[in-house]
Order: C-alpha cells, then structure tokens, then sequence
C-alpha cells in the first residue's frame, strides 16, 4: 500500500495530533508527502496520488508559529509549468520530486511590481519580487530593498541579525544578483555590483557621495555568516571612499576577517562560520556553471522527424558546489554556530539559473537547475524534519514562459525524450531566436513545512512572507517545539 511510503499513516498521524494536544510544547511529527502515483498508470485508480483521506495528515502538518530558524527557498522564474518540465523528464509524469513535492502545506502567490507612479506592473523582475518579501514592500523593477521613492528599507537577514540570529545567503548567481541582493543592500539600480557601476549609475548611493556603497560593499557591511555563490570579479574593483579606499573589495574582505574562498575543496573543509570569521564564497567569476548542457529551443525544433533528445551533464558545473551541497553546509555551519544554536538561524536559498536558462530557450539548462533546487529542498527538510523548530518556505520570484504542448508552435521548441520513454515538446514563445523570452505575470505556487506553514495556504502576495517569517521568529521561545 502507498500509506507503507508515508511518513506517517493518516491513523497514526490523528494519534500523534490527539497526543500533542495533551501538550501546548509537544513537537507535532509533521509528515512529509509521498505523492506518486499508486500504481500503474493504465489502471484505474493508478495515477491517483491520493490513497484515502488525507484529512488528519493535513491536520498533523498544521503547527503554530514559532521558528527559531527559518529557510526560504527560491526558484527563480520557478512557475508551475517549469516544475511540471522537470518532474515529467527528471523522474516520470506519474512520479513526484521528493523535495518540492515533499511539502505538505501549500498554496499561490501574487507577485506583481508597482511602476514608480504606484500602479501596478504585471510582469515584474526579481529586484523588485526579491524587495516585496525581504522587506514586505511593493516597489519597482530594478529597485533592491528600496521603495518607490527609493527609501530603502530593513531586509529580512537584517532583522534575523537583530534578534540574535545566524544567517546566510547563498546562490548559483553572482552574489550580487538581485535575488541575493535584497537581502544584504538596498540600492536603487539592480545592476550597481560594485564601485565603479555605483559611481555611473547610483550614485547618491555611491561611498564617496555618503551613500550606502555597491551591492558588494554593502554585503561586506552587512555581513552574514555565510555567502555563497558566484561574482568574484567585482570583487577585484577598488572601493572609492572610506577606510579601504584604494583596496579591492577582496583585499577588504580578507582584512574585515572574512574567510574568503573561491575552490569547492576549500568549502568542505570549512568548519566555522561567525560574525569573527564570517565565510564569504565566490566560485566563479560571475554565475555558477548550470547541472545539464544545454538544449536550444529553435524553430521547427519540434517538427515531425525529429529525434526526441535527453540532457546531458556539463563537466563544468562538476568543478563548483552543487547547490544541495551549499545548502547542507550552510545548514551545517549556521545550526552550529553559537547564535544559530542559542537563537537559530535564517538563510535565504536560491536556484537563479532555471531564470537565466527560460531566458535562453535552453530546457535543459532549466531542468537541471530545478533538479538543483529540488535537491536543496532535500536537505532542507532532513534538517527541518529532526530539528522540529524550522520552518521551511519554497517558492518562486515571478513565472516564466516555458510551456508543455502537443506539437510544433509557431515559436521556438524543443522534443525531449523523458525517462519514461515518452517524447515532451517544450516551447517558448515571447520572444525570436536569439532574443530573451520574457518573464509571465501569472501566480506561482508556494509550499511549506514546520512551525508556520499553514500561513502559506490559500492565496498569499509575496509580501505576506516578510511577515510570516518575521511573526515565525517573535513567536518562537526557547524550547517551545522542540521534543
């Protein structure tokens, strides 16, 4: 029987919640979900992902707020369809991807910007989507934690910092993109990574006008526990003003006490990470090499005759951290530093390339990057799971335009062979050959699991977030979950 597969049976999960209630500081064993198919796709009943009533599960995943740590994972340009892509060719139509199927409580989110008149744009990017849940204000494209006026504001790892807590933030971007950005800058121009693109086009936000600095020199002041991912070039610009001016920004990290790494060897070995030696890691130049080689969608790339193909792993990303692996040791590191273990921790976990990849037409290199983040969901739920004080978001900054269809389009396509056997034909039509498709305005799914989760059911806006995280922590006291 599928039940066998569950964390928990539905009996045993109505047992558990009638035994909790018996305690307001009993841990509720929240179950995770196994949710393919029952048997035989040709069978009746078969395809069914449900066996039985899934009422006392959904009751045992509902636990009050109270998170002392808090993962919030991103897909970016993650929609529904670009999940549905990657569980259809990663492991069968029928089947379900163990992290971001795993979550039991979920839901949709809005997830529109405002132009700087107020009213609202429908396509946003992910300055702007990335601002509405650090800071839970609604701002423009192209703005990092600033609002329509470009004040800036308090950033969700700022405020886990002011309650005492650990915190990181990594991703397979350049650290500086925008996703990462609006946890550790406010700045009003996306694209200001670092002094010299400050000085042009920021420039009340420059050092040398008293500004706040470029996106890099901010995360320097800002200062996580742990950063991970790519943009070490910027890292060889000169600060402009200030106490290190004249040096590189690395010179400035390295001088500020930061372990500065740049070889995926020297992150396994490393041990710590604190606010004394904060770990600071940049394994490439700008982005982080993508899981899978790439597959171009082009015109007529779905026409009869031709041969259905299968992704391919590129060598290059063999050479970086894979994002499930960055999130472990982040995981690692934070729980085990002594504020992640007296107050707990925050970490903000992003896949940018899915985004990077839709742009591209390039559905394997967006495959692959969903089976990275799949794979960081992973590790995010072992933690969550024996930890019993995490709270676990996964979601999305904004859709995308890649679309599942039955044939060719008058568009760019591609004809997968999935590991079932079966040909998918994947399009993307906003945009020519060679052009950049465009990001879509539809709602995206969200999910969660632990202390909170049930904040995520029904229709939320990205800002919601900003305060279920945040109401998450000011709920939390000491021992109140744990088992």
């Amino acid at each position: 029987m599928k039940n066998s597969r569950r964390l928990l049976t539905a009996g045993a999960a109505a047992a558990l919640v009638a035994s909790c209630a018996l305690s307001a500081n009993a841990y509720s064993f929240a179950p995770l979900l196994d949710r393919s198919a029952n048997g035989r796709l040709s069978e009746p009943g078969g395809a069914a992902r449900l066996d039985g009533d899934q009422t006392s599960t959904i009751r045992a995943s509902i636990q009050k707020p109270g998170a002392k740590n808090v993962i919030l994972i991103i897909g970016d340009g993650m929609g529904a369809s670009e999940i549905t892509i990657a569980r259809n060719y990663l492991v069968g139509a029928g089947q379900a991807l163990g992290g971001i199927d795993a979550l039991p409580l979920s839901g949709f989110m809005t997830h529109y910007s405002l132009r700087k008149d107020g009213k609202p744009d429908y396509t946003p990017d992910s300055a702007a989507t990335g601002t509405a849940w650090a800071t839970g204000v609604k701002t423009y494209d192209n703005a990092i934690s600033v609002d329509i006026n470009e004040k800036p504001h308090q950033t969700l790892l700022e405020y886990a910092k002011k309650t005492g807590r650990a915190t990181g933030d990594i991703t397979t971007s350049e650290i500086q993109d925008a996703t990462p950005a609006v946890q550790v800058a406010k700045v009003s121009l996306r694209k200001c990574y670092g002094p010299e693109a400050t000085s042009k086009d920021c420039p009340a936000f420059a050092k040398e006008k008293g500004g706040l600095g470029s996106i890099s020199e901010q995360l320097l002041d800002t200062r996580p526990d742990v950063t991970l991912g790519g943009g070490s070039k910027t890292f060889s610009e000169k600060a402009k003003a200030g106490r290190w001016a004249g040096k590189t920004l690395e010179q400035q990290a390295r001088e500020r006490g930061y372990n500065y790494i740049t070889e995926k060897d020297q992150l396994a070995g490393v041990r710590a990470a604190n606010q004394n030696k904060p770990v600071l890691g940049l394994f490439d130049e700008g982005n982080l090499p993508v899981k899978f080689n790439e597959l171009v969608a082009t015109k007529g790339g779905a026409e009869e005759g031709k041969a259905a193909q299968r992704c391919t792993v590129n060598d290059k990303w063999r050479k970086v951290p894979a994002l499930g692996d960055m999130t472990r040791k982040s995981i690692d590191l934070l729980s085990n530093n002594d504020k992640g273990k007296k107050n707990g921790f925050f970490l903000q976990v992003e896949s940018a390339s899915i985004d990077k990849k839709d742009h591209a037409a390039d559905a394997c290199g967006q495959i692959g990057e969903t089976d990275q983040i799949n794979d960081a969901v992973k590790a995010a739920l072992s933690f969550a799971k024996k930890d019993g004080n995490t709270l676990v978001i996964v979601t999305a900054d904004h859709a995308h335009t890649s679309q599942i269809v039955d044939g060719p389009t008058p568009g760019l396509d591609t004809k997968l062979l999935t590991n079932e056997g079966s040909e998918m034909v994947v399009t993307y039509g906003t945009s020519p050959a060679g052009g950049s498709q465009q990001h879509t305005g539809a709602e995206v799914p969200v999910a969660a699991y632990g202390p909170g989760a049930a904040n995520v059911v029904g229709l939320i806006d990205q800002t919601d977030l900003n305060a279920i995280i945040k109401n998450g922590f000011n709920s939390y006291k000491k021992g109140g979950h744990r088992r």
